[in-house]
């Protein structure tokens, strides 16, 4: 089978051929785990630096918990220890020696926070308090798929304490919006901003609201979210705080988080048959410099070129020069598989003519570019790269959406047509009626999930998909990873 028919018709083997021989990861000797490579691990950088940046410049600082939680702690929020209990690891034994308390591997740190700001909020003086930490986390998933779904990944996770609703809200809503704006300008990955329904908010929140992306075969996946928490983590672990009128308010906290699936969703959203297409702002190596023809005999073919490396390097671009004893045709290969968003080929004829050839990953042409003007015209079509990959993302999504669906027995008709052609049965954007019942059994029966209420749907829908009864919800719903 052709690796474009993997693509089509089996999308799971595809992008796991994709992220192998773009040298990104390898699995852990633990199932469900695994090991990020250098190729990686560098996707994960770029995230993390674009992200600090933005919330160190918002007041936000940075921390670190320990991965230990005890299960008193779990159990002084219901709900909390409910949403979560199926999934986690503990650890009962220290050597020979039986442990008087289990201790879960963190799945997320709401407990933590919230034990040390009990500790630390006094005052109104001391709020608002928000901080983030980089860590792992731990989820003992059943289905795994690297980057996407893994027993261990990595995240950010913020935890923040207000002094009013009010505040908690907007700044809920600011580090979506912030998520949003990162992940659609660095990842080139256009997203559906919304809040989720209660059956899909965060455990022990009150209320969660998510970015959403598609992928190529139209599966959704949770790209990031924000929750406000209301009082209930400050009331299960006694956060209170001396108000300007003094007197003693329990405090309104909030969570957020994004996570190393971000880089899963970017490479299924931008790929193509070759494998990975890598945004130029995302890119381990953003330029690749290969010498064509025989270099022993023309050897100022690779001074010139170690020469225009060095001038790329300069303007603060990531560069590869290939001068291995492998073909052209074989680098080439190499670096189309490895994601690299632009190519140079550069041979003695180039040389003579004080030019050479450029290929952009996404593109089939090659194009001459003046080695007078070549820097400059590297960093434009990098440029204009990164806003095509978005354009062409966004372009996929609108001709994946299906809005014309008012029915359960046209929605089941719609996934049985695309099921006989073999295509992908999109996103449905429906009325829903607000009860569990009837979002239940849309899952149930078809395997679509509500993934959000869209702040800015394209319509609003009047009737419940399921029920027929006047809609109070138009809400996208999908398969997910």
């Amino acid at each position: 089978m052709a690796q474009e028919n993997e693509q089509t018709n089996d999308f799971s083997k595809w992008y796991l051929q994709s992220i192998q021989k773009a040298d990104l990861f390898a699995y852990g000797p633990v199932r469900g785990t695994m090991v990020f490579k250098p190729n990686g691990y560098s996707l994960w950088e770029k995230i993390q630096e674009a992200f600090n940046q933005k919330f160190k410049e918002s007041g936000v600082k940075n921390c670190y918990f320990p991965m230990l939680i005890p299960e008193s702690f779990f159990k002084k929020e219901a709900d909390h220890v409910e949403g979560f209990a199926p999934e986690l690891p503990w650890v009962t034994r220290a050597g020979e020696e039986e442990l008087e308390e289990p201790v879960a591997l963190r799945p997320t740190s709401e407990t933590l926070f919230g034990n040390a700001m009990s500790d630390w909020i006094n005052s109104y003086r001391d709020l608002p308090m928000e901080l983030n930490q980089w860590a792992n986390v731990f989820r003992w998933e059943k289905r795994t798929l690297p980057f996407l779904r893994t027993s261990e990944f990595l995240w950010q996770e913020g935890h923040c304490a207000y002094a009013s609703e009010e505040e908690a809200r907007e700044r809920t809503m600011y580090f979506l919006n912030l998520y949003k704006e990162v992940v659609e300008d660095l990842l080139a990955l256009p997203v559906y901003d919304g809040q989720k329904t209660p059956s899909e908010r965060f455990a022990g929140g009150v209320d969660t609201y998510s970015i959403e992306a598609m992928m190529k075969d139209t599966k959704a996946v949770q790209a990031g979210t924000s929750h406000y928490l209301g009082t209930n983590f400050a009331e299960a672990f006694d956060i209170k705080f001396l108000n300007s009128d003094n007197h003693h308010d329990y405090v309104h906290t909030s969570s957020w988080g994004v996570s190393t699936r971000l880089i899963g969703s970017m490479i299924m959203a931008h790929g193509d048959e070759k494998g990975v297409i890598f945004p130029p702002k995302m890119a381990p190596i953003q330029v690749t410099l290969i010498p064509v023809g025989n270099i022993k005999k023309n050897p100022e073919v690779l001074t010139r070129l170690r020469a225009i490396e060095d001038a790329l390097k300069a303007v603060g671009l990531s560069t590869y020069l290939d001068d291995s004893n492998n073909s052209a045709g074989y680098k080439y290969n190499e670096s189309e598989v490895k994601g690299v968003p632009l190519r140079i080929e550069f041979g003695p004829r180039d040389l003579e003519n004080n030019q050479c050839m450029i290929k952009m990953r996404d593109l089939d042409k090659k194009f001459e570019v003046s080695l007078d003007e070549l820097v400059e015209r590297v960093q434009s079509e990098l440029e204009i790269m990164q806003k095509r990959l978005y354009d062409k993302a966004d372009a996929y999504r609108h001709a994946h959406e299906h809005t014309e669906i008012d029915s359960f027995e046209e929605l089941k008709a719609h996934i049985a047509r695309c099921e006989e052609k073999g295509e992908y049965p999109g996103w449905i954007l429906a009325g829903w009626d607000g009860t569990e019942e009837t979002e239940a059994k849309i899952k149930e029966e078809t395997g679509f999930t509500s993934r959000n209420i869209p702040f800015n749907p394209p319509m609003k829908k009047t009737v419940d998909l399921v029920s027929g009864r006047p809609a109070k919800y138009t809400v996208w719903f999908a398969r997910a990873y």
